[in-house]
C-alpha cells in the first residue's frame, strides 16, 4: 500500500537517529540536543517557505510538499513522538 510509505519513512528516521550512520538525517539528528532541534525547526520553515513559493509559482508543489512533510517526520522522531500518536490524531480529527 502507497500509505505505508509513511511508516516506513518513520521507520528509517528512528533507525537513523538510534544507530547513526553517515547519512544527511543522521547528522540532523545527531548534534547536542538544542542545536540539533533548531536546524530541525529551520530545515521546517526553510520547507514551509518553499512550499508557499512553489503554490505562488505554480511548480514543484509536490516536490516541496514532500521536503515539508519529510522534515516534519524527522521533528517528530527526533522528539520521540510515536507515528501511532500523529495517525491517531488525524482520525480523532475525521470524527
Amino acid at each position: 500500500m502507497k500509505d505505508s510509505i509513511i511508516r516506513e519513512i518513520y521507520t528509517v528516521l528512528e533507525e537513523r537517529r538510534d544507530n547513526p550512520i553517515d547519512s544527511y538525517t543522521s547528522n540532523l539528528m545527531k548534534d547536542n540536543k538544542k542545536f540539533a532541534e533548531d536546524k530541525i525547526l529551520e530545515k521546517i520553515g526553510e520547507e514551509a517557505t518553499e512550499v508557499i513559493i512553489a503554490s505562488k509559482n505554480d511548480e514543484n508543489l509536490v516536490y516541496e510538499s514532500a521536503d515539508l512533510i519529510f522534515h516534519t517526520l524527522v521533528l517528530l522522531v527526533y522528539k520521540g513522538i510515536d507515528i501511532n500518536d500523529l495517525f491517531n490524531e488525524f482520525e480523532r480529527r475525521m470524527k
